[in-house]
């Protein structure tokens, strides 16, 4: 029993790190396979097999959670975790054939090699980045409400001014709210714009706003980087 419970939750021994390493590689294939699945002219031998391969993974990946919840000290802690809920959900589908694919979630499972490789406990970068953004929360959450607010008077404000001249595609505030991403953001996809003088107006006013809220947040985080390095010295 210790001895199992060393191979899988630490990986400072030689067969725990082959373990974590085994598993990572798995989840790569699988991701791969997912990937090649949604090829649309696969040929029928290619999908058999990729589905094979799709078995075989989950049939590890279940006997692999399962051992985790075996060995772990707090089974239920494990279970409502972070990635004891991504490893549940990313193997779950594939017995109940719910028709919802998560095989993609497995990406998640990616982050163990952070503590494979002891990133997260010597990395210095990451520790900065984490004050950093303790330093900038207030700052962050200020930002998020006030850019809430103004995509919310950016919908308002088109919908007065097209409603009339548009009105199946600003035909509420709720339909107008694509329009103002799309253009607070700057992104402009272009499938829906003004065609009034006032709406094209109004659009200039809401891209120059959106210029600065795109660099705001930069700036905070930067500023709270520097800071944090400061503190670190």
């Amino acid at each position: 029993m210790d001895s199992l419970k060393r191979i899988i939750e630490d990986n400072d021994t030689k067969w725990g790190r082959f373990f974590d390493l085994l598993i990572q590689s798995l989840i790569v294939v699988s991701l791969i396979t997912f990937s090649l699945e949604t090829l649309p002219d696969l040929s029928v031998p290619a999908r058999r097999w990729l589905r094979h391969i799709e078995i075989v993974t989950v049939t590890l990946f279940t006997c692999e959670y399962i051992l985790r919840f075996f060995v772990a000290d707090r089974k239920l802690g494990f279970l409502f975790s972070f990635f004891g809920i991504v490893d549940l959900l990313a193997i779950l589908p594939f017995y109940i054939a719910s028709g919802v694919d998560l095989r993609s979630i497995r990406a998640f499972r990616l982050l163990r090699l952070f503590r494979t490789f002891k990133i997260v406990r010597y990395s210095k970068a990451i520790q900065r980045f984490h004050r950093a953004l303790l330093i900038a929360r207030e700052e962050l959450i200020l930002f998020l409400l006030v850019t809430l607010l103004l995509l919310y008077f950016s919908a308002v404000g088109i919908y007065y001014f097209e409603n009339e001249a548009q009105p199946i595609a600003f035909a509420s505030v709720f339909h107008s709210l694509w329009w103002a991403v799309v253009t607070l953001t700057t992104v402009g996809y272009g499938d829906v714009y003004p065609v009034t003088t006032g709406g094209r107006v109004f659009t200039f006013v809401v891209l120059m706003i959106g210029l600065g809220t795109i660099s705001v947040p930069a700036g905070i985080v930067a500023s709270a980087l520097s800071k944090a390095r400061d503190i670190e010295e």
